[in-house]
């Protein structure tokens, strides 16, 4: 059982380790848990300030009896154990058996369907918040979307997320995994199947940059799924591109020797050859992210049939706003109820302009909003 209030599950990892470094800034006591208890201490050793810091180190099976005996007592699961479509029910199932909120970091759309469908009035019954997608790559999309919403004239949301660096081992996971998957835009209500989704990259021009950007639906993305059940939006529709070109066109290489050499294979032998491939792509542990360099585009479209408007977000640090983005919902959730409870999308559970205002003021964010 818990003694503190915030489990960060999959602690040992890159995410994890800063979602455990902005709950010490925010001064939440929280569990660092992992499958092996030595790598966790030895990546908590790693984290900035950390002797200030109130937690303790758990080892646990990835089992759901297992994680609900860890998870009872506590009161938010921050779950960064990925590919989420392999290992995230679980942690689902255990956080809703314990009566703890969910967050994670996730962007596997088709999982994220299925998690809803199954869990999400369970959680609402218990008053309890499942947020997949409390991650840089979503929520600021999902703030900047909600700006443009503002306007009651806007139904179409049309949205590009542009990190600059290179993402983890995990993540590249996460997106080869979503080679398997179908995935969805939002067309006149509906949540319609992208065809061919991975074959080729979409051209995006880019505030501050004369070339284009290419970008992908990067498995569907988490701004149709949020919005296809919302009375505002009759359209949605997301890509992301990294401004490293050479990567972008590596993933539509990789999705189609997926597609003409494994996608027949048994599911295990799938997952096997995927993980070697993301395992070349990327390092094990990225550097610490530098505020010059690690730098972020986030543009919402949003149309009307008689208006149009753009909420442009620049910053820097993806991976450092995914640590103060779980720490600060999960800080937030400690001293109230969530605004709408089960499967909802961050910015509708804790509020849009408050998460825009704690990302700003740490210095990672700065919004603009015109009028077309």
């Amino acid at each position: 059982m818990s003694s503190k209030p915030v489990i960060v599950y999959g602690a040992s990892g890159y995410t994890g380790r800063l979602i455990c470094e902005y709950l010490r800034e925010y001064e939440v006591p929280f569990i660092a848990a992992g499958r092996s208890k030595t790598r966790t201490e030895a990546a908590m050793e790693k984290v900035p300030g950390i002797e200030t810091a109130n937690y303790e180190v758990v080892e646990v099976e990835h089992t759901v009896d297992a994680l609900v005996e860890l998870f009872k007592g506590a009161k938010v699961i921050c779950n960064t154990v990925g590919p989420f479509a392999r290992f995230g029910t679980e942690v689902v199932e255990a956080a809703l058996k314990a009566d703890c909120h969910y967050l994670d970091t996730t962007g596997e759309q088709e999982w994220m369907i299925k998690m809803r469908d199954t869990f999400s009035d369970a959680y609402a019954e218990k008053g309890l918040l499942l947020a997949p997608s409390a991650a840089y790559m979503h929520v600021i999309g999902n703030i900047a979307a909600e700006f443009c919403l503002e306007n009651p004239a806007i139904d179409t949301l049309d949205a590009t997320c542009i990190p600059t660096g290179v993402p983890t081992v995990g993540s590249t996971q996460t997106v080869l995994d979503m080679t398997r998957n179908k995935q969805h835009w939002l067309e006149a209500g509906e949540l319609v199947e992208i065809q061919e989704p991975m074959k080729r990259g979409l051209e995006v021009s880019v505030p501050g940059m004369n070339e284009t950007v290419l970008t992908l639906p990067w498995g569907g993305g988490s701004i149709p799924l949020w919005y296809a059940n919302d009375h505002r939006v009759r359209n949605a529709k997301s890509t992301t591109g990294f401004t490293n070109r050479p990567l972008m066109q590596t993933v539509i290489d990789l999705c189609a020797h997926f597609n003409a050499n494994l996608k027949d294979l048994p599911p295990a032998e799938q997952e096997a050859e995927l993980n070697a491939i993301a395992a070349g792509i990327t390092p094990g542990m990225p550097p610490r992210e530098n505020r010059n360099i690690h730098r972020t585009v986030d543009r919402v479209f949003g149309v009307g049939s008689k208006a149009q408007v753009c909420c442009t977000i620049v910053g820097n640090s993806a991976y450092l706003q995914t640590g103060l983005i779980q720490a600060y919902m999960a800080k937030t959730l400690l001293g109230s109820a969530p605004k709408a409870v089960g499967f909802q999308a961050p910015a509708k559970a804790i509020g849009h302009k408050e998460l825009y205002s704690a990302i700003e003021s740490y210095g990672f964010i700065s919004m603009k909003l015109e009028t077309i």
